[in-house]
């Protein structure tokens, strides 16, 4: 029998926490949750046998506390620590004082992840191995002015890299020697807030680039595999949104030569546990077996590990921890093989309307499709925070081939329901039904080039204005005097607000049990047959008498009543204003500059007195490791500034006051 631990504690939180607790269970193996104070009622907190409180909300303070980590786990018995992905994960010293205290660490050496987890280093590695490596410079030399010089000796577009960690931090593409400057202070301080070190590395850019992977799996006898490989081209600023595996237009000779390379670039560094092997391809083209080069190495279990088990029916979490308890890996490389097609599109917490803004707020309700994988680390009722990353969940897909795959992906979009947050689901719908994407035409260039096609915003239809209706009302279809009134048919007039703009309408209750839907006084829209169950509400229509579904719920503010209707074409949603709250909700705020989201002041550019044009900058915020830029709404002279760099300020806070504009 396969040895295996008795009781693991997750040094992690959220999704990858949950996907971690439930393999162990199923393997008999109890779990240890460690949270901090946003935590404390959070999924995996509830899920794990036992759970130790770390420290404040900030990462810094608690899940970054490696010594708490440590504690907890001797305080619990636990036998091993699982990091989950980023944090601690790929951390070395951590990694020594997990082992230092007589725990096992579930994932590679301290050694392997030293010597992958510098970029520069890694790359140098790489070419004395004999696997291809982007051109560019990875030295220790960090003034400005020199890889500013570098730049130009490497040629234009370039890519700044924060040289640690990953997920698209300190990460910037350049097109030309006028914006370097900017762009590289930005990585550095992007790179010294997520990773603490502002060190970075300059690549030349591939032009029309594809981000193609290879899983890769040691254990410490010396035996190592790939899982094939994953594609990640669909990203937006360097961060993965859509995966998928296999690698649309691979042949079985590139395949060979990439997972060869991966192999390879593993066996060099002795390599144990899950890992990663990124290389950046030649998309101008179909593949080919030279033209891809080395990127990085994350050692660690990645975000899209789900796409790898879809298509090779094996559980990596699994792997993990039979290989960290000392047994060989459990298959050889000529047992796994490529089974169907896999997509995973990951669910934000942000406004892509807003530049793809994180937004904060209460899960008022949360649903997803039954026909994906959805692992999430958040239920209804649990609060998106300011302090961690915003996922709220992956939805994955599996079908016999691409198409079927992608299909899934669509419909499973389709019918996810969130309630109290922005999301980026119809975002992702719209993506996974680009004809690029569909055809498996792309490169990681798709999004930002086609991103006003991609965000397009529609107005709720006539079916999600009725069905918003309804609800509000709390109209009772199973009334026998549903429309009846004494003088003519009852009717009701609301003005909901979508997207700050005004929606007036009158919805009238006829004698007959339909329901009729007015704008600008004309009938647009009539209900028949309607019937509500909870949040269920099926209808026909008169125009076609075709069957229309929606789920509706509603969720209450302190300004009014939050209405999202979910049908079959998207999710809406729209707001009713309380009388009571005055109208709040409907005033012009053009004269204000409020915080976009919650988070910390960290520039400020402009003071009392200042003229500004609209759109320029006035300051940038940090919240969630991520820069954003606050704006001028038009042109004007600032009469107040309410704020300082270093302020840590609430999401809808007013930052600055212009001066009124005069009205003749």
């Amino acid at each position: 029998m396969t040895k295996t631990f008795a009781k693991i504690l997750i040094a992690n939180r959220g999704e990858i926490a949950c996907r971690v607790i439930r393999t162990a269970r199923r393997m008999g193996i109890a779990t240890v949750a460690v949270y901090s104070d946003a935590d404390a009622g959070a999924l995996h907190v509830t899920m794990a046998d036992e759970a130790v409180h770390i420290g404040p909300s900030p990462a810094l303070e608690s899940y970054l506390r490696a010594d708490r980590i440590v504690d907890a786990a001797i305080a619990t018995g636990s036998q091993a620590i699982h990091p989950g992905y980023g944090f601690l994960s790929e951390n070395p010293a951590f990694v020594d004082a997990v082992e230092a205290a007589g725990l096992t660490f579930v994932g590679p050496s301290a050694a392997a992840i030293r010597a992958m987890g510098l970029k520069d280093a890694a790359k140098d590695l790489m070419a004395k191995a004999g696997v291809p490596v982007v051109p560019g410079y990875q030295g220790a030399n960090q003034d400005a002015e020199f890889l500013a010089r570098e730049a130009v000796k490497i040629g234009y577009p370039v890519l700044i890299k924060a040289r640690a960690g990953g997920g698209g931090k300190g990460m910037r593409k350049v097109d030309n020697a006028a914006d370097f400057a900017e762009a590289l202070a930005s990585a550095q301080r992007e790179g010294q807030a997520s990773f603490g070190d502002p060190h970075v590395l300059i690549e030349k850019f591939i032009t029309s680039p594809r981000h193609i992977e290879v899983q890769v799996f040691g254990d410490n006898h010396g035996g190592a595999v790939h899982l094939f490989e994953r594609d990640c081209s669909l990203q937006r600023r360097h961060q993965k949104v859509i995966e998928e595996a296999p690698a649309p237009g691979m042949t079985d000779a590139v395949r060979d030569a990439m997972t060869h390379a991966a192999v390879t670039a593993a066996k060099a560094i002795g390599y144990s546990g899950a890992g990663t092997i990124e290389f950046i391809a030649d998309g101008s083209g179909p593949l080919r077996a030279d033209g891809f080069w080395f990127m990085e190495m994350n050692t660690r279990l990645q975000v899209e590990h789900p796409v790898t088990e879809a298509i090779t029916g094996v559980d990596l979490v699994e792997w993990q921890l039979r290989v960290a308890a000392g047994a060989p890996l459990p298959l050889a490389q000529e047992q796994l093989a490529i089974s169907g097609h896999a997509f995973e599109a990951r669910l934000y917490a942000e406004d892509p309307a807003k530049g793809f803004l994180p937004a904060t707020g209460i899960l008022e309700h949360l649903s997803f499709s039954d026909a994906a994988r959805n692992d999430t680390g958040v239920r209804s009722g649990d609060t998106i925070s300011p302090y961690y990353d915003p996922m709220i969940a992956k939805v994955i897909s599996h079908g016999p081939d691409r198409d079927s795959a992608r299909h899934a992906l669509l419909q499973a979009l389709r019918k996810t329901h969130v309630v109290g947050t922005a999301t980026n689901a119809e975002f992702l719908a719209a993506l996974t039904d680009h004809p690029g994407f569909a055809a498996g035409d792309f490169d990681t260039g798709l999004i930002a080039r086609d991103l006003d096609d991609l965000i397009v915003e529609t107005a709720p239809s006539s079916a999600h204005v009725a069905f918003a209706a309804l609800a509000a009302l709390k109209i009772d279809p199973k009334s026998r005097h549903l429309g009846w009134r004494l003088w003519g048919q009852a009717e009701h007039r609301l003005t909901f607000v979508q997207d700050g703009t005004p929606l007036s309408c009158r919805l009238v209750l006829n004698l007959d049990g339909s329901v009729s839907l007015l704008r600008d006084e004309e009938e647009v829209f009539v209900l028949k047959d309607l019937s509500i169950d909870g949040s269920r509400m099926t209808a026909r229509t008169g125009q076609t008498n075709a069957l229309i579904e929606a789920t509706v719920r509603l969720a209450e503010q302190s300004a009014g009543l939050l209405i999202s209707v979910l049908t079959e074409e998207a999710v809406r949603d729209l707001f009713l204003p309380d009388p009571r709250a005055g109208s709040a909700a409907l005033i012009d705020a053009s004269d204000s500059v409020m915080a976009p989201m919650t988070g910390m002041i960290i520039t400020l550019d402009v003071a009392v007195g200042d003229h500004v044009s609209e759109g320029a900058r006035l300051g940038m915020m940090e919240a969630m490791k991520m820069e954003t830029a606050f704006l001028a709404p038009r042109a004007g002279t600032v009469a107040e500034v309410l704020c300082a760099a270093g302020d840590a300020v609430e999401g809808g806070a007013i930052l600055v006051n212009l001066e009124t504009e005069a009205t003749s």
